[in-house]
């Protein structure tokens, strides 16, 4: 198992392998800084939030932000895409929520934390989602065709 996670890490481009570095840093951030949420303030973390669906998305981030670290760490596609949602999910409960204070001051929006950080957290994850997906692809296709013992077929064709 650990020698076939370092050959999927190893058959990704640099590039490719950066930007999942940054997807397990970013997200498993973010699952500390939930966990650490709940821990100060117990279920009700968020009860100054306007909105039940957020608060409760909010707390659902303890188990989503891991969740894809994991599946990111394995080098799943479906990390790629559950990141991709909790993201734009996060992106937008956090905008949704902060709003009232930001018309009310818009210079909160230069500090190096919050808002402005997640959503360029959120914007790299959408941006890089498809040309991430079509590198894992193509090591996938290109790992099954190299451990196919017969010379030069195509280990995903069914016979």
């Amino acid at each position: 198992m650990k020698e076939r996670l370092r050959g999927k890490w190893g058959s990704l481009p640099r590039w490719a392998r950066w930007v999942l570095g940054v997807y397990l840093l970013g997200f498993a951030e973010g699952a500390c800084a939930h966990i650490s949420d709940l821990v100060r303030g117990g279920i009700h973390a968020y009860a100054a939030f306007p909105h039940a669906f957020i608060r409760v998305f909010f707390v659902c981030l303890v188990v989503l932000d891991p969740l894809v670290v994991v599946l990111v760490g394995l080098v799943r596609r479906s990390g790629i895409w559950w990141g991709s949602g909790v993201m734009t999910l996060d992106v937008a409960a956090n905008w949704i929520s902060n709003w009232p204070s930001v018309q009310a001051d818009p210079s909160q929006l230069l500090q190096p934390v919050g808002l402005t950080a997640i959503t360029l957290f959120g914007l790299f994850v959408l941006v890089s989602c498809l040309p991430l997906l079509r590198a894992m692809k193509s090591a996938d296709e290109s790992a099954s065709r190299m451990e196919d013992p017969r010379s030069g077929l195509d280990a995903t064709r069914v016979e």
